[in-house]
């Protein structure tokens, strides 16, 4: 997708009420990538640097339920390696909306584990958690999303785990948009990870 067809995207949901932050969880980028392309298309003599970023897009995966649960198959395999490597128990699965739902979703029924749902924050509105499914309390938790930017949701995640009496023992996503290998003293796993090179 060209820089113009990402800020005319960027410019629809923000017309359709959109937040900085929803753009970027919709888009796969940076809350400053997000600010740079509203910033562009904004005004004509804009001439800032495009900050440093990487536009994933994984919809080849994500309009197969086949293909996403081969990819929930391998999640799951290097969940039972940390594991086995770091020596904790495992209870529930809980995926962050809306794209590590569908992940999340099958990597439980793998492992025969609880499912839960939590739901970042957007303006106005604090994290949550969808009270439909199995709750927190007590148990030991694999947060499972798609893509971690900065990381920002993933820590809210952690803290409303924590702060439900939960311990999060590890999270896993497809993409790792960071250099770091956890967050918040959690272990952070990706199946790939992508980053800007720089001189």
């Amino acid at each position: 997708m060209s820089l113009e067809k990402m800020a005319e995207k960027a410019v629809s949901l923000r017309e359709k009420g959109h937040a900085n932050r929803e753009i970027s969880q919709e888009m796969h980028l940076s809350e400053a990538t997000v600010e740079w392309l509203l910033a562009k298309k904004a005004s004509e003599d804009f001439n800032e640097a495009l900050p440093p970023d990487v536009k994933v897009g994984w919809r080849t995966i994500g309009v197969s339920g086949s293909r996403i649960n081969s990819i929930a198959e391998i999640m799951a395999d290097v969940i039972l390696e940390e594991q086995e490597k770091n020596e904790f128990e495992l209870d529930m699965i809980a995926g962050i909306t809306h794209n590590g739902i569908p992940l999340a979703t099958n990597i439980s029924d793998l492992l025969g584990l609880d499912f839960g749902m939590i739901r970042p924050s957007r303006d106005g509105t604090e994290t949550n958690y969808a009270s439909n499914y199995a709750g927190l309390d007590g148990k030991n938790v694999v947060i499972v999303d798609d893509v971690v930017s900065t990381g920002a949701t993933t820590r809210e995640a952690i803290d409303f785990v924590r702060k439900q009496n939960a311990n999060p023992v590890l999270v896993i996503v497809l993409i790792n948009k960071k250099a770091d290998d956890n967050l918040e003293g959690v272990p952070l796993r990706a199946l790939i990870r992508a980053r800007p090179v720089r001189n």
